[in-house]
């Protein structure tokens, strides 16, 4: 309880819309984000520079884990979780190690949740105009919606997506039957193949 009320805004809004998936006590959990709760990192290195005492519970947090280590106890889930952070991919990369759990053990219910926003000071010339925080959720289940991930090498004229977490929302809202986003390094198409799938944002 402790530790769950120091965790971020955004981070609270991730948890809340995982605790709200029905699965959330036996599914797989992905967590993915590019820098995690980059605040708490910065106060960390605040205090040692500054040479004070590490709070306990901001060092606890500041792993890129730890909201799924939180929900997971939450939850009572043992099932295992593994969390992503590749750049401007992460979202990406988190949808493609979710079609691969899936293809290992179709029968086993995803967790998906992806939280991410821009950097603060003194770091925040390293974000891209346009960048919004984000928090979406995601249940993937064997009798779900079924999509097609599929990516080729990014071209150098490109757009970069921002906002990956809400286009991908609109997706799923059934607003767009497909979507291409540039990543960093490639460029992802996602596809949507029919049925049902349950998710928050």
């Amino acid at each position: 309880m402790a530790l769950r009320r120091r965790v971020s805004r955004l981070g609270q809004q991730a948890l809340r819309a995982a605790w709200d998936q029905p699965e959330k006590d036996r599914a797989r959990l992905i967590f993915s984000s590019r820098h995690g709760e980059f605040a708490r990192t910065l106060s960390i290195m605040d205090s040692i520079t500054a040479g004070t005492e590490v709070s306990p519970a901001d060092f606890t947090l500041s792993v890129h884990h730890a909201l799924a280590g939180l929900l997971s106890i939450a939850a009572k889930n043992t099932e295992g979780h593994t969390a992503i952070a590749a750049g401007r991919e992460s979202l990406f990369t988190a949808l493609l190690e979710a079609a691969a759990c899936q293809a290992e053990q179709p029968e086993r219910p995803i967790l998906l949740a992806h939280y991410d926003e821009p950097l603060p000071a003194p770091y925040d010339h390293f974000n891209a105009e346009g960048e919004e925080t984000a928090a979406l959720v995601i249940g993937l289940r064997p009798d779900g919606h079924r999509y097609r991930l599929s990516w080729r090498p990014a071209a150098k004229e490109s757009p970069l997506c921002l906002c990956p977490a809400q286009e991908l929302a609109r997706l799923l809202a059934g607003d767009v039957p497909a979507l291409t986003l540039t990543g960093e390094r490639l460029c992802w198409t996602i596809e949507d193949l029919g049925e049902q799938i349950h998710a928050a944002a």
